[in-house]
């Protein structure tokens, strides 16, 4: 573990042994959401919770989960703010090990979270969390890693843990997860032991240190964030939704419902029902991304996005999922490190019919 987030853990733990509130917070996925687990207090980010609760008895901790399935740290950059640093935490865990695709674009926009987090007010403690598929140990691992390498963030490897554990025959696979992906409650329970590993050797570490240099130590934990590694056009990712964007509406109507929670997700956004409703916006950015519904209530509406009046590039939004596990908060990236400046977008249902099952549903635009 790297020194220099080590302190920012440790500088936590001190607060706690003298009574201090502390929020412990978590972003990331449908494992880190509580997918598969049997009840809420038997996921691994309560259990991380429970952990800090049972070791400073003295101190008083709340907790926040922005776990949202299906979502990457695409989306998790822009969401950031309002899902959990707006609620200032002093410690946070990451994981989109297995929603990140293993490249380069994902590299960049997981930095961006990553950058947004240190650098926040509150100065949280980080700690990555990489989960797995553990029918083939894929993981995005290798390049959210490289940068917890370079910003001195320490992490934990479910690839290099408990899923080393079932090669070698100690488990077996549905002992700790039905599907390859999504722990049960031993599953659950496991991974977050192997986090509770962690806080607890830089717990051993604090009560055999000197406290001589503590200020000095939580003082060089505080330095500025070094330059980016990547070309981090994510860091400063916003969501575009009915709440502050004002496109011109020829059809498409804002949803009126009332959003209760973050997961609550479907809300905020704007509908399309009919061939030939249309939806146009200008923003500034050189990097965007629409955010729509993919549903499993089909069949529903086609649409085709243009950007910048370019036919010829028209992206097709197709609302109809073909997966079963329910509807998907589906991003598709639409530009990625073009020319900054205005640009327009224009979305246009194509494809519709009496049958449709579901409107088409568009949430947001994510811009950068």
């Amino acid at each position: 573990m790297r020194k220099e987030t080590e302190k920012r853990l440790a500088a936590c733990m001190r607060r706690a042994k003298t009574g201090a509130e502390l929020t412990i917070g978590f972003l990331g996925g449908s494992i880190t959401q509580g997918s598969l687990a049997s009840a809420d207090d038997k996921t691994y980010a309560y259990l991380v919770y429970q952990w800090w609760q049972r070791s400073f008895p003295n101190s008083s901790f709340h907790y926040v989960n922005g776990g949202i399935g299906g979502t990457t740290s695409h989306f998790g950059a822009a969401r950031a703010v309002e899902d959990l640093l707006m609620y200032q935490p002093d410690v946070v865990v990451i994981d989109f090990s297995v929603n990140d695709d293993p490249n380069e674009f994902f590299q960049e926009t997981f930095e961006g979270v990553l950058r947004k987090i240190l650098g926040w007010q509150s100065k949280p403690a980080v700690l990555l969390l990489n989960n797995v598929f553990y029918d083939t140990g894929v993981s995005a691992q290798a390049y959210h890693n490289a940068l917890a390498d370079y910003y001195g963030v320490p992490y934990v490897s479910i690839r290099d843990s408990i899923y080393r554990k079932i090669i070698e025959g100690i488990y077996r696979r549905e002992e700790i997860t039905p599907d390859g992906l999504h722990p049960n409650d031993k599953g659950h329970e496991l991974v977050a032991g192997e986090i509770i590993r962690l806080l607890e050797c830089v717990r051993t570490r604090l009560s055999s240190a000197q406290e001589e240099n503590i200020e000095g130590e939580e003082r060089e934990a505080q330095e500025l964030l070094p330059p980016p590694m990547t070309a981090n056009a994510y860091q400063a990712a916003r969501r575009l939704n009915i709440c502050n964007a004002r496109p011109m509406l020829d059809g498409f109507r804002a949803d009126t419902e009332e959003k209760l929670g973050h997961l609550d997700c479907f809300r905020n956004g704007w509908i399309g029902k009919k061939k030939g409703d249309r939806l146009i916006l200008e923003t500034e950015c050189s990097c965007l991304a629409v955010q729509y519904r993919k549903t499993i209530h089909k069949p529903t509406p086609v649409a085709r996005l243009v950007l910048d009046g370019k036919q010829e590039e028209a992206v097709i939004l197709d609302g109809n999922f073909q997966e079963t596990w329910g509807d998907c908060l589906y991003l598709q990236p639409v530009l990625h490190h073009g020319c900054y400046g205005k640009h327009r977008v224009e979305v246009e249902i194509t494809e519709s019919s009496e049958a449709d099952g579901a409107p088409f549903y568009l949430l947001s635009f994510i811009v950068a």
